[in-house]
């Protein structure tokens, strides 16, 4: 594609959101905590490599800090930053998945401790939504996701759902999409086994 109608699409697309991508990434780059519109429910967000962007998340929702975080990229590439050794089908079955998927990966590398499981494992999605994506590509790191609720709280199936705490103590408030009514989901969470099996953990 032409380098000059693809920057055209790029500008139409950043256009459509009701925020500049930049004054969110300035948040992220200054340790601030975001809510934002993910490609499944109305999440609270950090950058994913600040180990004190993401206590924060963990204070704000009161979430004991045994519990990680899932963590999104934009791309295959991205992933592969910070999990070198991905099975040889994800790639796969990211193109053909429809439905947005949370993987699990061991051996992690390049993220912080406090977003790891046993045997370094983290949670990653990487997001089909445009606006999530726009966000990442731009900001060159991945950012934090968990559900825009506290500790114990049902998640917000629609923006209006979020409570009083959560607006009031993230750093900003993302306006796209707000005014959406139709209710959304988490992600299908899933790995694969020590066969090469996916093993379906939420669905």
């Amino acid at each position: 594609m032409d380098f000059r109608v693809l920057k055209f699409i790029n500008i139409y697309v950043l256009m459509y959101f009701k925020d500049k991508i930049e004054d969110i990434i300035t948040i992220l780059e200054n340790g601030g905590t975001i809510l934002y519109p993910t490609d499944t429910i109305w999440g609270v967000g950090c950058d994913a490599l600040n180990q004190k962007a993401i206590e924060k998340v963990y204070n704000l929702k009161n979430r004991p800090k045994d519990k990680p975080l899932t963590i999104l990229v934009n791309s295959i590439e991205m992933l592969k930053t910070y999990v070198p050794d991905i099975h040889p089908r994800v790639e796969t079955l990211h193109t053909y998945h429809v439905l947005p998927l949370t993987l699990i990966y061991e051996g992690s590398i390049e993220l912080p401790e406090i977003l790891l499981g046993p045997n370094r494992s983290a949670g990653i999605r990487i997001v089909k939504d445009e606006f999530c994506h726009q966000l990442i590509r731009n900001f060159g790191r991945p950012i934090v996701s968990t559900s825009a609720n506290l500790s114990g709280d049902a998640f917000p199936h629609t923006f209006g759902e979020i409570s009083s705490p959560i607006l009031k103590g993230v750093d900003y408030v993302v306006r796209h999409r707000q005014e959406e009514k139709q209710a959304q989901k988490p992600s299908i969470i899933a790995r694969y086994d020590e066969n090469g099996e996916l093993i379906f953990l939420r669905t």
